[in-house]
Formats: structure tokens, sequence, C-alpha cells
């Protein structure tokens, strides 16, 4: 099996699973359904298209940098139009309209590598999707802009995206994405962290993030295994300091 490699990095990141009205969360990675949205947005397949050949991909994400979590308030229904007939979330009994107030998480300052292991005719056309994307990328929500492409350069040392090796293999030896910064803010870290899917007995946890359609909102669960490596060394011939993609 091949792997195809994405970076997911930008000042700000949401990729909720368990989201509620007016409760909008984050998990610490980027969640399957969430990547497999951004691949969906890249191909241009709308809402109601088919996503079984994006689900069946093995996913991983190797944590290159946490980022921070944050949340911030959203009103909405008040304020200086709060008067206005109609303006306003309804309430139970549906006779008045009040302000809402939403809670959003999302990820400060993360980076993030996302591997995803399958038919490599499928990990081609993928690749060739984030070269052109149809319609634009972003990390969890539509504000949430990557700081960076997504799509990994064609040549080394950075690149190429697209591996011959199995899905764990291309997290363990990809160089730590914080060699890239020109000026870094702190010398690479001792290890970092793995999240896998999982089989069988290896499944440490289980999340709800495949999705079965994105037009009815209907997912399905998958296992997952958290794994701590080293840092793999910078690449050869590359300048820990100044190497860019």
């Amino acid at each position: 099996m091949s792997t195809l490699l994405l970076r997911l990095t930008g000042p700000m990141q949401a990729w909720g699973t368990q989201s509620r009205f007016s409760w909008r969360d984050t998990g610490l990675e980027p969640s399957k359904s969430g990547v497999i949205g951004l691949l969906c947005a890249a191909l241009g397949r709308p809402r109601s298209a088919r996503v079984d050949d994006l689900a069946r991909l093995r996913m991983g994400v190797r944590v290159d940098r946490e980022g921070t979590m944050h949340v911030d308030f959203h009103t909405a229904g008040g304020w200086h139009r709060r008067a206005e007939a109609g303006y306003g979330v309804p309430d139970p009994s549906g006779t008045a309209r009040r302000p809402q107030i939403s809670r959003r998480f999302y990820l400060a300052d993360a980076d993030f590598l996302v591997g995803l292991e399958g038919d490599e005719e499928l990990l081609v056309l993928l690749d060739r999707a984030l070269a052109a994307p149809r319609w634009q990328l972003f990390l969890g929500r539509k504000s949430f802009v990557p700081a960076a492409p997504v799509r990994l350069p064609d040549t080394p040392p950075w690149g190429p995206g697209l591996r011959p090796e199995p899905l764990e293999t291309a997290l363990r030896t990809y160089p730590w994405l914080g060699y890239q910064h020109p000026h870094p803010r702190a010398d690479a870290p001792d290890r970092l962290r793995l999240v896998l899917d999982a089989e069988g007995d290896d499944a440490a946890d289980i999340r709800m993030d495949v999705p079965i359609s994105f037009a009815e909102r209907r997912f399905s669960t998958r296992a997952v295994r958290t794994v701590w490596i080293a840092t793999p060394p910078p690449p050869e011939g590359g300048d820990p300091c100044t190497s860019r993609a």
C-alpha cells in the first residue's frame, strides 16, 4: 500500500466530532471526517456525493506541534438589532426570540502531518486534486485557512507527498515539520505523538468520525491507537533552520 502525506497547519483549526447546537467542540488532532471533507473540497464533490472510497482509506496523524485550545463565545440574535421583529433565536415556547450564545472551541498554532494509506490510483487522484483544488480548503471551519500548502512539494527534501511505504513508516520517517521554519521558536521535541487507525487488539480508543453521508450527517466509528515515536532527524542536505518547502 502507498501513503499520501498532507500538512495541516494554521493559526486556527477545529476538528469537532461531538458538536451539538450551541456547543462546538474540537479534538486534539484532525478528525477523519474533517480530512475527508477537505479532500471532497479539493475534488469538488458536493455534500450529497458518496464518500465510501475515501472513508476506506487508513488514516494516521502525527502531531508535530500540539497547539493550544481556546474557546470563542458567539452571540446570535441580540445587541443593536434585538428590537427588530423576527430577529433572534426562538425560545422553546416559540413565543419570544432571544439572543443565543454558542461556545466554539479551536486549536491555535497547531501543526499536523496526516497520512492516508490505500490504493495508489486513488491517492494519485487526491494528490492532483490538492495541487489544484476545486473549492477552498479549510481546517475544519470555513474561516480557518491553512498557513502553508496542504499538499507537500514534489521534490526532496520535503517531498513528494506520495510515498511507496506503509502509513506508519511514512509518518515515522518524514522530517519534523518544525525544521521548515526559518526561525524555529524551540528545539525539536524528543518525541512526537501518532494517532493511527487500529484493528483488533491494537485498538485503544473509539472515534465516531467516519462519514457515511455528509448530507444526512451520518457517521460511523473507527478504532484508533496512540503511540509515541522519536522525532525524526533533519532531512539530508537540508539546514534545519533554513530549509523550506
